[in-house]
């Protein structure tokens, strides 16, 4: 799409079962990914179809190919393959080790080599699915030496056809009943695999791909069917502008993709600190609260993701924004290590720099919301856009050459890009919080202050215990002052740290007396602590 995609670097279903326990260590519960339905590109924002997993992630490609002959829309046509059953037993083990799977949807778009829109080029207004799509003109069979055929294709993109909306007899916009049809099939099948009512062996969620580009109409009908099949299941579209919340709620979202509210406010204050302290807290405590309260645990947290730049290499790139336009595709120009007029530094962070990613996860993992971590982060892999951030995982076990080749107008240099055990543990630790401290998951969210002198801000989380996080935005040691405890100025028990993004816990220096706290920390630091 915005990239070069013509490498293809492998992978597939039976290698993440086997990554399976390495995942289950690190103390994620979930796994996202991105489509894995059969599609020519690497990318696979562009389906031949969303009834087949691709038969590539499977372990007979040519034997699927040739089953999946003669299939439609009709679910009675369509036969499990062995990338299909190979998939059914991926969610199996997930599950067996209490990890849940959400697939990425795009119901949206599909590939001029979906099977409908193959159909339809064939065999024009005469093709069953000749409503599926926005067609503007079909081929006039008296011009030879023409091809008068046109259709909507996603962004003007012609490669990637769009499914067509319709009014419903509801006045709402909606997509056509016989891709709606189709579409609701496919949830069946992915959410209850065995057809039997009950869900547990099939897939507990769904993200949702330029999902404001569907009417809520579809997604409110979509939903409802998502919860009739399995009530616990969630879903999270991708929304980057500010009318998330009012969206989600119109299409009965469980969360979103946190980047209006999440992201670009932790890049801006607490990565770049460009903005104010006070202004950082304030902004992304708003952009919280425009969700209703019950769902702000499950607002999906993240700070880097397949559509963006790595998160290290914004920290490096610190005076950059976190993206222009979504809905240019020259947008990554900002953010891409090929721009030769204003380089994006692909190098790998230097210690300091790793310190303030420390630190913007620790704030990740205490704050309101469900943390998303990128594949790779826990390991120290950095990168700008496409393709840079889909470059293959650093396992442990696998040995890599030094980085040398830089992109052109970039310094030379020598990274090691082999996986870092000591950051892997910090965040295997800072992932266990959630887990040692419930409270950290659903409890109640009390901003403290904020300091623009110091560069440093302080929450509390009430719940099954009492926490409170301090952070130091400053690169220098700092202290922070605050009152915590009773209304007549009595001292509380004490704050004791129980967790450090980097040190020791004896690095922050905590003074308590008559209702009133000071923190002193090192710079670019967070700790939290526990009211005992």
């Amino acid at each position: 799409m915005r990239s070069n995609g013509h490498r293809r670097y492998g992978g597939d279903f039976q290698g993440i079962l086997d990554k399976l326990d390495y995942l289950k260590e690190l103390g994620i519960n979930a796994i996202y990914l991105n489509p894995i339905f059969e599609s020519p590109s690497l990318h696979k924002y562009d389906a031949r179809c969303f009834h087949h997993a691709d038969p590539h992630f499977g372990p007979d490609p040519a034997g699927d190919l040739a089953m999946k002959q003669g299939e439609t829309a009709d679910p009675a046509t369509w036969k499990w393959t062995a990338a299909d059953k190979m998939f059914v037993e991926l969610v199996r083990q997930a599950h067996a080790r209490g990890i849940r799977i959400i697939l990425d949807g795009v119901f949206n778009h599909c590939s001029t080599d979906f099977f409908a829109f193959a159909d339809l080029r064939e065999k024009q207004e005469k093709s069953a699915y000749a409503k599926w799509f926005d067609v503007h003109k079909f081929d006039d069979p008296s011009t030879a030496d023409k091809n008068e055929f046109d259709y909507s294709g996603w962004w003007g993109v012609k490669g990637m056809p769009e499914f067509i909306e319709v009014t419903d007899e509801q006045g709402r916009k909606n997509l056509h009943p016989d891709v709606k049809a189709y579409l609701f099939a496919i949830t069946k099948k992915w959410m209850d695999p065995d057809g039997n009512g009950d869900p547990s062996d099939g897939v507990d969620g769904w993200r949702l791909d330029v999902a404001n580009e569907v009417g809520t109409g579809f997604w409110s009908d979509w939903n409802d069917w998502v919860k009739k099949i399995n009530p616990d299941a969630y879903t999270t579209p991708e929304i980057w502008v500010e009318n998330a919340p009012t969206f989600v709620k119109e299409g009965k979202f469980d969360g979103v993709m946190n980047y209006f509210s999440f992201s670009m406010p932790v890049k801006g204050g607490l990565i770049d600190a460009s903005l104010p302290i006070r202004e950082f807290v304030q902004l992304i405590e708003d952009r919280r609260k425009r969700f209703p309260a019950d769902q702000y645990a499950k607002l999906q947290n993240l700070f880097d993701s397949h559509d963006t730049a790595r998160m290290t290499t914004m920290i490096v790139n610190r005076d950059r924004p976190y993206y222009s336009s979504p809905q240019d595709f020259s947008y990554d120009s900002d953010v891409h290590a090929g721009n030769r007029d204003k380089p994006y530094l692909a190098r790998k962070p230097n210690e300091a720099e790793r310190n303030l990613q420390r630190m913007a996860v620790l704030f990740q993992m205490t704050y309101p919301g469900a943390p998303y971590l990128y594949y790779g982060v826990e390991a120290g892999m950095w990168g700008a856009d496409d393709p840079d951030d889909r470059q293959p995982m650093v396992w442990e076990d696998l040995k890599f050459e030094p980085q040398k080749i830089s992109p052109g107008g970039q310094p030379g240099r020598d990274d090691d890009v082999n996986y870092d055990a000591k950051l892997h543990d910090y965040f295997r630790e800072a992932i266990a919080l959630r887990k040692r401290f419930p409270t950290l998951v659903e409890g109640e969210m009390q901003l403290i202050g904020a300091d623009n002198n110091s560069r440093m801000f302080a929450f509390a989380r009430a719940g099954s215990e009492t926490l409170v996080a301090v952070f130091n935005r400053s690169e220098t040691t700092q202290t922070f002052r605050f009152h915590f405890g009773t209304t007549d100025g009595s001292a509380p028990n004490p704050l004791v740290p129980v967790f450090i993004s980097q040190g020791k816990l004896s690095d922050a220096v905590v003074k308590q007396g008559s209702g009133k706290v000071e923190v002193t920390l090192p710079g670019w630091t967070g700790v939290l602590l526990k009211l005992d």
